[in-house]
C-alpha cells in the first residue's frame, strides 16, 4: 500500500469514528489518538483530504443541522425540463448538462459506439470513470477489489459498445469535475442510460444546490409522483454517476444521511467536502 492508499484509509478511518462517536461530540485530541498521531498532523491530514477541519466535518453531520437544511431547501419542483444547472456557488461552479440516451440507442445497449474508460485519483478515494463521444456515461468510486467491478457495471449498462482504456480522459474529467481551482468553460455533459422514471429522478437532484439535501419525498414531489418515495430511492441507488449527478445530496426525512451506493463514509466526506467550497473557508 503506497502512503496515498495510506493517508486514504486513515481519513476514512477518522470520518467512521466521528460519525460513531457523533453524540459524544469527540475533539481533536480523540480523533489524533484514534489514528495514533499527533493532534497538528492529524489537524493537516484531515483537512487536506476532506476540505474542512474535523471540528467542522463534526458539525455538518449533526442530525439537527440536516433538519434545518430540509426545512430551508426550495422546492425542488422548480426543476424544469430543461436539464442543466448552474450551482450558486462562487468556487463550485461549473454547469453539468444531463442528455439521455435515444429509446434506439437504449434498446441496443449503445451498439456501434465506442466508450473510453480509466481511473484518476479524486478527493473521495480512486475513480472510475466512463464517457462516450456525447458525454460522462459513468462515474464511480473504486474499491480494495479494483476497477473490475465498475469495468463490470459498464460491460452490463452498455454491452453493445466497444470499450477502450484511456487514462488521459478519466484523469480530464475528474480534474474537471472535482477541482474547485478549475473554472469549466464549457459544460461538462452526462450521457446516461435509463428508464424515463430514472431520468426524471436525476433530472431532478440536479436541482438541489451543493451543501442543500432534499428527502426522498420531496424529489418524489418534484417528478410528481408524491406517493413514489420508495422507488424515488431505487432509482437514486441507480444513479450511474456520481457525485455529478448529486444523490448524496438525498437524505432522510428525520435528518439521518441513509445509504450510499458508495459508502456512507463518501456521503459524509461529500457532504462536508461542499459545505467547505460553499462556505469558502474553515475554522
Amino acid at each position: 500500500m503506497n502512503q496515498h492508499d495510506k493517508d486514504y484509509a486513515r481519513i476514512a478511518s477518522a470520518i467512521d469514528f466521528i460519525a460513531a462517536e457523533v453524540t459524544n461530540q469527540p475533539d481533536l485530541e480523540a480523533v489524533a489518538q484514534h489514528l495514533n498521531m499527533s493532534p497538528h498532523h492529524c489537524q493537516r491530514l484531515f483537512s487536506r483530504w476532506v476540505g474542512v477541519t474535523p471540528k467542522r466535518f463534526l458539525q455538518a453531520l449533526t442530525v439537527e443541522r440536516a433538519k434545518q437544511l430540509l426545512k430551508a431547501s426550495r422546492p425542488v419542483l422548480e426543476v424544469s425540463d430543461t436539464v442543466g444547472l448552474s450551482s450558486g456557488s462562487r468556487l463550485y461552479d461549473h454547469f453539468v448538462l444531463l442528455e439521455a440516451v435515444t429509446p434506439g440507442e437504449y434498446q441496443s445497449s449503445g451498439e456501434g459506439l465506442t466508450i473510453e474508460w480509466g481511473t484518476h485519483v479524486s478527493p473521495f478515494g480512486e475513480a472510475f470513470v466512463a464517457v462516450t463521444r456525447r458525454g460522462i456515461c459513468q462515474l464511480g468510486f473504486i474499491e480494495r477489489g479494483g476497477a473490475d467491478e465498475e469495468l463490470k457495471r459498464l460491460k452490463k449498462n452498455w454491452a453493445g459498445a466497444k470499450l477502450k482504456r484511456n487514462s488521459e480522459a478519466a484523469e480530464e474529467v475528474i480534474e474537471r469535475a472535482f477541482s474547485v481551482a478549475v473554472a469549466s468553460e464549457r459544460p461538462l455533459p452526462l450521457h446516461v442510460k435509463g428508464t424515463n422514471f430514472q431520468i426524471s429522478v436525476w433530472k431532478a437532484l440536479l436541482a438541489i444546490q451543493p451543501a442543500s439535501v432534499a428527502s426522498y419525498a420531496e424529489v418524489a414531489a418534484a417528478v410528481r409522483r408524491p406517493s413514489s418515495a420508495r422507488a424515488v430511492g431505487s432509482a437514486v441507488g441507480a444513479n450511474p454517476v456520481a457525485f455529478l449527478i448529486p444523490c448524496h445530496r438525498v437524505i432522510r426525512q428525520s435528518g439521518e444521511l441513509g445509504g450510499y451506493h458508495w459508502g456512507t463514509t463518501r456521503k459524509m466526506a461529500m457532504h462536508a467536502w461542499e459545505t467547505a467550497q460553499v462556505e469558502g473557508c474553515a475554522d
